[in-house]
């Protein structure tokens, strides 16, 4: 059947400036890591990107490894865009990142320029684009100089190939340093992308500072923790789920101690009125310097549940206390 969005599609979406840029990205992302590639149910993933859209999520995240096989979930996406979303393309806002290992030999992988603008060529033919809004480099490279990465960015935005350019992974003294350099090229660092979550909190110590400093934009990945910040862990591990399968979560990782936090920040969420979930995401946008949550999704049930966190940001004192004596 045609896709026709919705008309409200923007009514209930909250935007957000994206640090001292011009850009508004939508509170909740989508990124398209797991469940959108060749091993994936095509009519499940086309229904979650119609839904996102229809939701007012404007930007979908993706980068060169995403699938599996890597490459897959780019293909996938590409061919929705030219179906569901062709004539919508001015409406999103696309990314794709380059930093991890992509394919044999030395031009593979990490942020030599060479791989860099080899690998969003090959991206861009996958997704049948002529550029992306957001190419980021996806992890530092402590191979090559810092210089190189940076300008391979600049480059590539001069190319037409990116609109943005964008960081992912740097610790505070990098990102600071890569932002410095991409300023003095005359291509600003536009957004970083880091791992936070109520579990993952090492940008609270010194990251957000840099980067409300330089005035860029921040989005979380992961920020429901691999989905231990769901009430799914609350009694172990069920079968099926990502602890008991992925090798991004490990049993081992469900500790006691894991599971106690879980169900008492459970207990808070329910007293707000929110699923764990939905306040674990809620938590991050209270933050300012936050510009949006990535979330994925495995079934649009799952996506129309997320999205839920936008009916309450707003913590008390009290709950911030209690969230942060569990934490």
């Amino acid at each position: 059947m045609t896709y026709l969005p919705s008309a409200e599609r923007y009514k209930n979406m909250q935007y957000r400036r994206c640090g001292k840029s011009g850009i508004k990205l939508p509170a909740v992302s989508l990124g398209l890591w797991h469940n959108f590639g060749h091993v994936d149910a095509a009519e499940n993933y086309r229904k979650i990107l119609q839904l996102a859209f229809d939701s007012g999520i404007t930007h979908f995240d993706l980068a060169n490894n995403y699938g599996p096989p890597p490459g897959s979930a780019e293909e996938n996406f590409g061919h929705l865009l030219a179906g569901d979303f062709q004539g919508y393309r001015d409406e999103l806002i696309i990314s794709t990142k380059a930093g991890y290992t992509m394919w044999d030999g030395p031009y593979g992988d990490w942020g030599s320029k060479k791989y860099l603008v080899s690998s969003l060529d090959q991206s861009l033919k996958r997704m049948r684009l002529e550029y992306v809004d957001i190419f980021y480099h996806h992890r530092p490279d402590p191979g090559s100089p810092l210089e190189e990465t940076m300008g391979a960015l600049d480059l590539i935005v001069r190319q037409g190939k990116a609109l943005y350019a964008g960081i992912s992974n740097y610790p505070a003294d990098k990102a600071a340093q890569a932002i410095a350099i991409l300023k003095s090229l005359g291509t600003p660092c536009l957004i970083h992308q880091s791992k936070y979550s109520m579990f993952e909190r090492w940008v609270e110590g010194g990251l957000l500072d840099v980067l409300e400093k330089e005035g860029v934009g921040c989005i979380s990945f992961s920020p429901l923790a691999q989905g231990l910040l769901t009430d799914k862990y609350i009694h172990g591990i069920p079968e099926g789920s990502r602890a008991a399968k992925s090798v991004f979560l490990k049993p081992s990782q469900v500790t006691e101690e894991k599971v106690s936090q879980i169900k008492r920040l459970n207990d808070i969420a329910l007293q707000r009125g929110q699923t764990l979930a939905q306040m674990a995401l809620s938590w991050l946008l209270k933050d300012h310097r936050i510009t949006s949550v990535l979330i994925g999704a495995s079934r649009p049930e799952q996506l129309t549940d997320s999205l839920r966190c936008l009916d309450n940001i707003e913590f008390s004192k009290g709950e911030l206390a209690k969230i942060e004596e569990i934490l």
